[in-house]
């Protein structure tokens, strides 16, 4: 069975990295715990282009949950395109989504993942308004 990103969902982000050497596990394919090191490096790298950086003494994303599916191995050598895509924005919350592709084989979705973001307050240690500037980013 396949996972599907839902329909309602905002392309924000795409982004191409190699596949390395040491991504692949005694196996000759990527380890899986690797597949989440690219959903971070697409989401970080977003977060990047948006100027979200780290700021313990003020607000900021937290990721509360995470998932990935797996539909065919990647191995080396090769690129990945990576899309990354946002829906469902509340309050102080948003749901991302990540597709990976090579990219000689376009169209084939070789996993899919996400992440629950939530906006935090770090010092209080508590979940705070979205920045309207974000709300309208993650919008559809």
């Amino acid at each position: 069975m396949r996972f599907t990103i839902p329909d309602d969902k905002k392309l924000v982000h795409e982004m191409v990295f190699p596949i390395r050497w040491g991504d692949m596990d005694a196996m000759g394919h990527v380890n899986n715990s690797v597949y989440f090191r690219y959903l971070e490096m697409v989401r970080l790298d977003w977060f990047r282009v948006l100027d979200i950086l780290p700021n313990p003494q003020g607000e900021g994303p937290v990721i509360v949950n995470a998932f990935c599916n797996f539909y065919r191995q990647l191995e080396y050598p090769g690129d990945v395109l990576a899309r990354h895509y946002v829906r469902n924005p509340g309050r102080s919350s948003f749901d991302t989504y990540v597709t990976l592709e090579r990219v000689d084989r376009p169209g084939e979705i070789d996993a899919a993942g996400g992440a629950k973001i939530v906006w935090v307050d770090f010092p209080k240690q508590k979940s705070a308004a979205m920045p309207d500037w974000l709300r309208e980013r993650v919008s559809s």
